[in-house]
């Protein structure tokens, strides 16, 4: 049975959610003033991405050993630091290896926010307040661009942006800091362990078949959710020949209906199972995805863009709330981790 916690944990953890993607948001928009300020090619932003991912994936893999060992508030406010230390590098920073460096510190704040609060909603909470966890974060990387897009237009600097989301974090972090000991209160107590299993050691969780599998659901999931709001613009300008600005508004909208999805899919988790939500959504987006594949229209392939984008949005958060029944409460923390690393890397 979920155990409630108080409103005020899962409206920070809510907060969390919104700040982790925002930072995602900030990158796109920026992109070309920091190419120009630091005389770089295109794909410079290559490395910059590989050294988050590791960051991310290293993090959010080993979140359970350290939840065990600092607590989720503990974690929460490091990481939330380390985010903010990452995002000022990037304002101040006078060399180009520098950011890539900080990429990988923010990338490790990010992989352990995302994992830690995973964990304790997933603890803590029912299915539906998953979702909308998982909607904040599309709120976050909605409202990036447009901070960026502002700081640009008030100041002509990238770096306005950068300023503005750093104290942001530095704000939530020790928002996290004061509120520990709230934290700690959701852990179990000495009594309430006697009654239940510890949690597994790391390597005994890695080496169970279900902890296995979760974590390439995840891999393969997270690749195809990315695969296709990475090429949906191409594929509509290049092969099917819709104009750039309606494609680029069909792409957007692709990312944007994670959000509706996920805040509707709340609504329903009473009604319907978490593994009956996740068929559901498989199937639904499958139809959407074999509209784009067959082209039988320009219409045809938008409505199958927007059906694929509406539906994935309740498999992720979805497939974090079932953890526990899929590997059992001891091996959940561990399991969460490395399901989110693992998504990483798909992605």
């Amino acid at each position: 049975m979920k155990k409630k916690t108080g409103i005020g944990l899962i409206v920070l953890s809510y907060i969390a959610f919104i700040s982790l993607g925002l930072p995602d948001g900030l990158l796109g928009v920026a992109w070309p003033g920091i190419r120009g300020h630091f005389s770089l090619s295109l794909d410079a932003i290559g490395p910059l991405l590989i050294a988050s991912t590791i960051g991310y994936s290293a993090s959010s893999f080993l979140s359970g050993f350290f939840i065990r060992r600092m607590g989720i508030g503990g974690l929460l406010s490091v990481s939330c630091g380390a985010t903010a230390v990452t995002l000022l590098v990037f304002a101040v920073s006078p060399v180009w290896w520098l950011l890539v460096a900080a990429a990988a510190l923010g990338g490790m704040g990010a992989g352990a926010i995302d994992a830690g609060v995973n964990t304790f909603v997933a603890k803590n909470y029912s299915s539906r307040t998953m979702q909308w966890l998982h909607a904040s974060f599309g709120i976050g990387i909605t409202i990036g661009p447009v901070i960026m897009t502002v700081g640009i237009s008030l100041t002509s600097r990238w770096q306005f942006g950068y300023y503005l989301v750093g104290f942001a974090q530095l704000a939530l972090a020790l928002a996290f800091y004061i509120t520990k000991e709230m934290w700690k209160s959701t852990e179990p107590s000495s009594a309430m362990q006697k009654h239940e299993k510890a949690d597994a050691a790391l390597w005994a969780t890695f080496t169970t078949l279900p902890a296995l599998l979760s974590m390439l659901m995840f891999f393969i999931y997270t690749g195809v959710e990315v695969g296709l709001g990475l090429w949906a613009y191409t594929l509509l300008t290049e092969s099917r020949g819709i104009s750039s600005q309606l494609a680029g508004f069909i792409t957007g909208s692709y990312w944007a209906m994670f959000t509706v999805g996920r805040i509707i899919a709340g609504w329903y988790t009473r009604k319907l199972s978490v593994s009956r939500l996740i068929y559901t959504a498989v199937a639904l987006a499958m139809t959407g995805t074999l509209l784009v594949m067959i082209n039988l229209s320009s219409w045809a392939t938008i409505i199958g863009i927007a059906l694929a984008g509406f539906s994935i949005a309740p498999i992720f958060p979805g497939l974090v709330s079932d953890t526990e029944r899929r590997v059992g409460r001891q091996h959940q923390a561990n399991t969460i981790g490395m399901q989110i690393a693992a998504a990483g890397l798909g992605a």
